[in-house]
């Protein structure tokens, strides 16, 4: 088993940054790649970044790129989720994930999940 705990989220401006982080014990947690999703009130849980074990990798959702940053440090057990240039349409509960093997962008994919933070953005 792998818990999750993420913390960092907020209420900003347009324009804000946040930085969100997801505390992982359990399981070792270097041995699993680790994503962030995002769901809003009404909608499907959405893909948002993707790290590989050893950090080799990153993807991105299209909105996503350019303006937020996955990184881990495997010595804290923490995955964080750096949030720049914020806008309104970023407003969710974001959720980060540890992967069980499939494709990066899907809720499927992904074995154990944390109980999200929410990131609300004020235009």
């Amino acid at each position: 088993q792998v818990q999750l705990v993420e913390s960092g989220g907020g209420l900003v401006q347009a324009g804000d940054s946040l930085r969100l982080s997801c505390a992982a014990s359990g399981r070792t947690f270097s041995q699993y790649a680790m994503a962030w999703f995002r769901q809003a009130p009404g909608k499907e849980r959405e893909f948002v970044a993707y790290i590989g074990a050893t950090s080799s990798s990153a993807y991105y959702s299209v909105s996503a790129k350019g303006r937020f940053t996955i990184s881990r440090d495997n010595t804290k057990d923490t995955v964080y989720l750096q949030l720049d240039n914020l806008k309104p349409e970023d407003t969710a509960n974001y959720y980060c994930a540890a992967a069980g093997g499939g494709p990066v962008h899907l809720v499927g994919t992904y074995r154990y999940w944390g109980q999200g933070t929410q990131v609300t953005v004020s235009s």
